[in-house]
């Protein structure tokens, strides 16, 4: 059985869990969300592999990344990725590395971006499964209003993240910790 190492990392919004595989990270995800236990077993099943606790050098640059993120040093990521998933999942979640930092869509625009606008709650749902957040920027989509809509980190780690994107100064958010 071949190994994804992952590693825990309190973020400023809240604990992730990273994984990496074959030198490439395959997990950054929210370690209390609702669906953690299907997304990892996602995960463990399409690469035929096991989480071990472990640090990696994948892992360890993801994290130096994350830390420029949250510091506000860094706005495009250069981590080599794997994207576990369908191949509609897939291309929502290749859809969703188009959405420039500091800028939002909906989840309407998002569809519409991919020409599946018929397929509005497939696009949330995909979005919903990513697995590799921030690195893949699944907090950029909004509802159509304008309002901040489901996030598997909570809203209150949704709004952090765009704000911090947006240039929000918030003297809370190194303080913010769940």
């Amino acid at each position: 059985m071949q190994l994804i190492e992952i590693t825990y990392y309190h973020s400023p919004v809240g604990k992730l869990i990273l994984g990496s595989f074959k030198d490439q990270l395959c997990l950054c995800d929210w370690f209390h969300r609702s669906k953690r236990e299907q997304i990892d077993l996602r995960i463990c099943n399409g690469l035929n592999a096991v989480y071990e606790e472990e640090r990696s050098e994948v892992v360890d640059f993801a994290i130096e990344e994350l830390e420029a993120y949250f510091a506000r040093e860094l706005e495009q990521f250069e981590t080599p990725l794997l994207k576990v998933g369908s191949e509609f999942q897939q291309k929502v979640w290749d859809q969703l590395e188009q959405i420039p930092y500091g800028k939002t869509v909906s989840y309407l625009d998002l569809a519409k971006q991919m020409e599946q606008e018929d397929a509005i709650r497939a696009v949330a749902s995909a979005n919903g499964a990513n697995a590799l957040s921030i690195f893949v920027p699944c907090h950029r989509v909004i509802g159509s209003s304008g309002e901040l809509t489901g996030y598997a980190g909570g809203l209150r780690a949704k709004r952090k993240l765009l704000e911090l994107e947006s240039g929000i100064q918030d003297t809370q958010l190194e303080l913010f910790e769940f």
